[in-house]
């Protein structure tokens, strides 16, 4: 059996920098309470970093602890989680990913300018959320269909600006767009579509058009390995959602000589070596 590993597969450079910025405060701070904003990779991280490191899911759970550090994870939270921190008064490390950090001031500026800002994305995936909070709630629409697209309407001649979720599907991004282009609004449009994003769908898209089957590793919860999911089955109908070795029926590859595997952003290097070594053993 033939395996093609996609060389975008695993975690991306914002995960990597959240990553290394746990350990590097966990070293530094080993008998001190770490609070960190949920994320699954935080979670992971948990197993290895025991001492000194909790998850917290809001600043309600910061209130009558020892005063530590709160590590931002790699998807960003919003301005009024940064303000209530600091009221708490603990310390703020950002790990926020660079690339969502500039939706954040370029979200923040075009509302302060009086901009409606549309959101391309996921309104539920914490990225999202993040970046809603750093702009005029009341002047703030999310799409995610076409069906949005479609509905959406200003009661007044406003400007609107445009930007997306880092991880959404670039060509959703253009016909989501053109359908809000199309009723005549005066738009801005910055496509925030991270490039390791498209790069990542662009890699797995030519892999499933070359292989039997195909392998997509990543957690059910993840927004962009979702949209490499669908983007695999449109190319080869024998594509997997899986989010370890456990979750895939060797049996089913039995009659398959060419085999494709991409893995989401947030995917650790270990399961994905995992899979490629079990189906490679296996046949």
């Amino acid at each position: 059996m033939n395996i093609i590993l996609a060389k975008s597969a695993g975690f991306c450079f914002g995960v990597k920098r959240a990553v290394e910025t746990v350990y590097k405060e966990a070293e530094k701070i080993r008998h001190r309470s770490i609070p960190l904003d949920r994320s699954s990779i935080m979670k992971r991280l948990l197993q290895i970093l025991k001492k000194g490191v909790q998850v917290i899911h809001s600043t309600d759970e910061l209130k009558g602890r020892p005063k530590g550090t709160v590590i931002i994870r790699s998807h960003g939270v919003e301005r009024k989680i940064y303000d209530e921190i600091k009221a708490l008064g603990f310390e703020i490390v950002d790990a926020t990913c660079p690339f969502v950090l500039k939706i954040h001031r370029l979200v923040e500026q075009y509302s302060r300018e009086g901009y409606h800002i549309i959101i391309i994305g996921n309104e539920t995936h914490p990225e999202v959320e993040g970046i809603k909070g750093w702009s005029d709630p009341a002047e703030t629409t999310v799409i995610g269909t076409c069906e949005e697209a479609e509905k959406f309407t200003l009661s007044s001649e406003k400007k609107v600006c445009i930007v997306s979720q880092t991880t959404f599907n670039y060509n959703k991004f253009q016909e989501l767009v053109e359908i809000v282009n199309e009723k005549g609004y005066d738009i801005i449009v910055l496509n925030t579509i991270c490039n390791a994003t498209e790069e990542r769908q662009t890699e797995a898209e030519r892999i499933a058009k070359e292989v039997d089957a195909m392998i997509v590793i990543g957690g059910r919860a993840s927004s962009n390995t979702q949209k490499l999911f669908e983007i695999c089955k449109k190319e080869c109908e024998n594509t997997y959602y899986i989010q370890t070795i456990k979750d895939l029926d060797l049996t089913r590859l039995k009659s398959t000589d060419n085999v494709g595997i991409t893995a989401g952003a947030s995917t650790p290097n270990n399961i994905i070596e995992e899979v490629q070594k079990n189906v490679r053993n296996e046949f």
